[in-house]
């Protein structure tokens, strides 16, 4: 049974997303909450992030979101403390809040970023505390997801989760389906 969960995906500017206002966010957050709470009712217990901007933020948003209904915990596991640093301000201000508000936070590395081994450290940390992964991810343009795509595939018996294009799509077309105006 699968009770922890990392959930990674691509950052916002790889995405073209360039503001928190984006309209795609609501989307790429009710395709990511759609997964959950179906992971959820077959027992998932915990959701683990590095905190990264993008997916593992909106991850982290939609987990909090969900608590009201169900028995769900997040944790942040940055690479190295003050991950946000070179981040806008508001971004920076987000980050805080969801340290302060998740079930745990702890970074991997005490102090600033050293160096990229930081990062494949992490991965190879969320691998091993987690008993699979949900990446939102194009395979065919996988960005910087793809670090973690193929350290977790290389893994032994740890199923590797896809949210692709066609599941945004998807939802949108859900959401718009469920617009009355839609039906006229």
């Amino acid at each position: 049974m699968m009770k922890i969960i990392t959930v990674t995906g691509c950052k916002p500017m790889e995405l073209t997303i360039f503001s928190e206002e984006d309209p795609r966010i609501e989307y790429i957050k009710k395709a990511l909450e759609k997964r959950l709470i179906a992971l959820i009712e077959e027992g998932l217990e915990w959701v683990l992030v590095s905190g990264q901007s993008g997916v593992e933020m909106w991850t982290a948003e939609v987990v909090l979101d969900l608590k009201e209904t169900y028995d769900i915990k997040i944790g942040i596991i940055p690479p190295f403390e003050q991950q946000e640093s070179r981040w806008p301000e508001a971004l920076q201000m987000k980050y805080q809040e969801l340290l302060f508000t998740v079930d745990f936070s702890q970074p991997i590395y005490q102090g600033p970023y050293k160096g990229p081994f930081q990062f494949k450290a992490r991965d190879q940390w969320m691998i091993e505390k987690s008993d699979a992964s949900l990446l939102l991810m194009d395979e065919e343009n996988p960005a910087s997801v793809r670090y973690f795509y193929e350290a977790a595939t290389e893994a032994e018996d740890y199923p590797v989760y896809m949210i692709t294009p066609s599941d945004i799509d998807d939802v949108v077309e859900e959401i718009r389906m469920m617009d009355p105006a839609y039906w006229e």
